[in-house]
């Protein structure tokens, strides 16, 4: 019979007597986050808007999860501006940023600041789905929200369903890993 991962964690400890998962409280936090820093991410720009509201951040935990519907999942900070207007717009933009476009991306660590045509600095126009397009970045993909899984934690898992793709540039993606930021574990 093949072992499945719950019981390959039930031989591991990984659940406790009673058959609920444990939060991993007893792990050693030093392992744990080297060994999630250790997980490949990409670098990406996530824009929405909500009225006149904007919203922008960058997020490295995306990945496609779906050919039929083709779905995207990326994990988002649920205290952020960025899916505060997705939750109540229902749309998004995902951008992808090129292996030289460090300082772009840096420039939405910080809260969004949308001015006429611009947010951050970026000059932006309204896509389809009227969430902003970022005019700099290689490619994005628009985005209606298929569903929100809230959760425990200070990350939300929004699934979203491809509407629209565009491919200005055929780059290398910029990862985490060539990057001095850290963002896991």
């Amino acid at each position: 019979m093949p072992v499945t991962g719950i019981q390959a964690g039930r031989s591991t400890g990984a659940l406790s007597n009673d058959g609920d998962i444990r939060r991993g409280d007893d792990m050693d936090a030093k392992i744990r986050q080297k060994t999630l820093r250790m997980l490949s991410n990409g670098v990406y720009v996530l824009t929405a808007r909500s009225a006149d509201r904007y919203g922008a951040a960058t997020v490295s935990w995306v990945s496609q999860a779906s050919f039929k519907p083709p779905l995207i999942m990326a994990a988002v900070r649920r205290d952020s501006n960025v899916f505060q207007c997705l939750a109540e717009s229902h749309f998004a933009v995902l951008h992808i940023v090129g292996d030289r476009q460090q300082e772009v991306a840096r420039q939405f660590f910080y809260p969004t600041r949308a001015c006429p045509g611009t947010i951050n600095g970026e000059p932006f126009a309204a896509g389809r789905t009227a969430a902003p397009v970022l005019a700099n970045l290689p490619a994005h993909i628009e985005c209606g929200v298929n569903k929100i899984v809230d959760s425990d934690g200070d990350h939300a898992i929004v699934i979203l369903q491809v509407l629209e793709a565009e491919c200005r540039e055929q780059v290398r993606p910029l990862t985490i890993a060539e990057t001095p930021w850290v963002y896991g574990g």
